[in-house]
């Protein structure tokens, strides 16, 4: 049976060949410096190889190996200019694509969840993948009614795939220093894990994908399939077509850009307004442009729920912030209990690192580039990340500075100049406010 790979021996032996393979080369480079090669071409060989070898083990193992890879793949802005190129190829495969698997087993799946007769459900059926992803691969179908469908059906053995990939790139989280220098890799690896049985949920994922497309019908901006049926590892949804959003990015033009920003920011920061709950896991595969103009967007099964809508302390501390009133930020935090009374923090230390999450929407317009991800956004990833954890700062910030820092990745692909600031004072409560 072909299918996710699954065994913990087999899914660590995979893995096991990264650091092996890493090193073997970094040996080879070094030969060959012995020879009189330049240091740095011999670094770059050694880095485009790695990245290569990197993302074909995380594409075969799919699971949670291919989501801390597409997680990368949404920074890969703040790579060095000498290494972008080959990191980018290599990093965009993994945002929609990877190895499928076989019909029968998908097959095999249908029929456990919609009975023997699931095609009875179906005018048609196309066995060929129209994109594969982490956890599951989807297939253009016609519904019994006539409708197009998507229909994403969750691969077999993938909860035990996903638990063994995160234990094992734990432990092999060095490696990707190779990648982004400061980056901590086992930070993001826990958060996955806590948030893995959320996203194996298909029925729980439906469940936000029906609020997402309820509250955002007919709205002129966006455009969510509504879903049609639901199991616990099958959810078929009307089709959407539309360009993907990584064509955008290689190919788009700079009103296109523009556009597609304005609607990445408008989305994320409404979201919680409007229906209380937040979309957390902007990588570009996840989103389209609709023929209209419109921000297609799919996969909700990492979702965070915000019933109150953002954080109270979300605007106020971004409006501090943007306003370069780092004692105001202090103070903000300390009302929160995020800094423990009698506890003292480097005021120099936080304003660098709420800077780069303020300073796109303290000005009118802003312009992101792959140069300001580069000086700055890293900076939210690597030194600035341990003094946001020295703080009492509760899950829902964390995750929502984390959406914040991705969506702030794929602007910077785009390029994107546009007013965000407007977008904040229109959703965010508080931000437009005056103590």
């Amino acid at each position: 049976m072909a299918h996710l790979p699954r065994l913990a021996v087999t899914r660590t032996a995979k893995l096991a060949t990264l650091p092996l393979g890493y090193a073997g080369r970094t040996a080879l480079g070094l030969g060959k410096r012995a020879f009189g090669r330049p240091a740095e071409l011999i670094a770059a060989e050694v880095q485009a190889r790695t990245a290569e070898q990197i993302f074909t083990v995380l594409g075969e193992l799919k699971g949670g190996a291919m989501k801390l890879g597409q997680l990368l793949s949404v920074l890969e802005s703040a790579l060095p200019p000498a290494i972008v190129e080959p990191y980018r190829a290599a990093l965009t495969r993994l945002q929609d694509s990877a190895p499928a698997m076989p019909s029968a087993t998908v097959h095999r799946v249908l029929a456990q969840d919609f009975g023997d007769g699931w095609r009875e459900h179906f005018a048609a059926f196309d066995d060929t993948p129209a994109a594969s992803a982490s956890i599951g691969q989807v297939h253009r179908a016609v519904w019994a009614d006539g409708r197009p469908v998507a229909v994403k059906v969750q691969y077999p053995g993938a909860a035990r795939a996903l638990r063994t990939d995160l234990r094992q790139v734990g432990r092999v989280a060095k490696l990707f220093g190779v990648l982004l220098p400061g980056l901590d890799v086992k930070a993001f690896v826990q958060e996955l894990q806590e948030r893995v049985e959320e996203e194996l949920d298909y029925g729980l994922e439906a469940e936000a994908w029906h609020a997402f497309a309820e509250a955002y019908e007919g709205d002129p901006d966006f455009a969510i399939p509504p879903v049609v049926a639901a199991s616990e590892h099958v959810i078929v949804t009307e089709w959407l077509d539309g360009v993907p959003l990584s064509r955008v990015i290689a190919e788009g033009t700079q009103e296109e850009r523009d556009r597609a920003a304005l609607h990445l920011v408008r989305f994320s920061f409404s979201a919680p307004t409007r229906c209380g709950l937040l979309h957390g896991d902007p990588h570009p595969g996840n989103f389209k442009i609709t023929q209209d103009g419109r921000l297609g967007v799919l996969d909700f099964g990492a979702v965070k729920r915000l019933p109150g809508g953002h954080p109270a302390a979300i605007g106020p501390l971004l409006r501090h912030g943007a306003a370069g009133d780092i004692e105001g930020v202090a103070e903000v935090f300390r009302r929160e209990g995020v800094i423990r009374e009698g506890v003292e923090v480097d005021l120099a230390a936080l304003a660098s690192f709420v800077g780069p999450y303020a300073e796109p929407i303290a000005v009118p317009e802003f312009a992101f580039t792959r140069d300001w991800m580069r000086e700055r956004g890293l900076y939210m990833f690597s030194d600035g990340s341990s003094i946001f954890r020295m703080l009492n700062v509760p899950p829902d910030y964390v995750v929502s500075f984390r959406v914040l820092t991705a969506g702030y990745g794929i602007l910077s692909q785009l390029a994107a100049k546009a007013p965000f600031r407007a977008e904040a004072e229109r959703w965010i409560p508080g931000f437009a406010d005056q103590d």
